[in-house]
């Protein structure tokens, strides 16, 4: 027995790019840990989130809605990478493994 999104192939991309960067958030300075740290795992995690809840019992124009609410804190999560790279804490390597499957994961949410 599953979920019914526990079958969505961008549910799994967004918790595998959680866990990604979970890992990555951990190279952060400690001076970081309730700013950057703490908002770009707020951000990663919301995604997942709100794919669950959108696909839960809902309308097509219901999931669509909630891809669309699942878009913004991608965005958040681009935004701290770009951050964390001005900053040094990430080198341009790691930056665009990141961007490369965020952007992909946006490209999926559209429908």
């Amino acid at each position: 027995m599953k979920f019914k999104f526990e079958n969505l192939l961008i549910w799994q991309k967004a918790m595998d790019l959680a866990e990604s960067i979970n890992i990555l958030s951990g190279k952060f300075p400690k001076k970081e840990m309730y700013n950057l740290s703490s908002q770009i795992m707020r951000a990663v995690d919301s995604v997942a989130l709100n794919i669950s809840e959108g696909s839960i019992g809902q309308t097509n124009t219901e999931f669509r809605r909630f891809m669309g609410y699942s878009i913004r804190p991608l965005a958040e999560v681009v935004t701290c990478l770009y951050k964390a790279k001005r900053r040094e804490y990430i080198d341009n390597e790691e930056f665009e493994e990141h961007y490369k499957s965020s952007f992909e994961l946006m490209n999926r949410m559209r429908f």
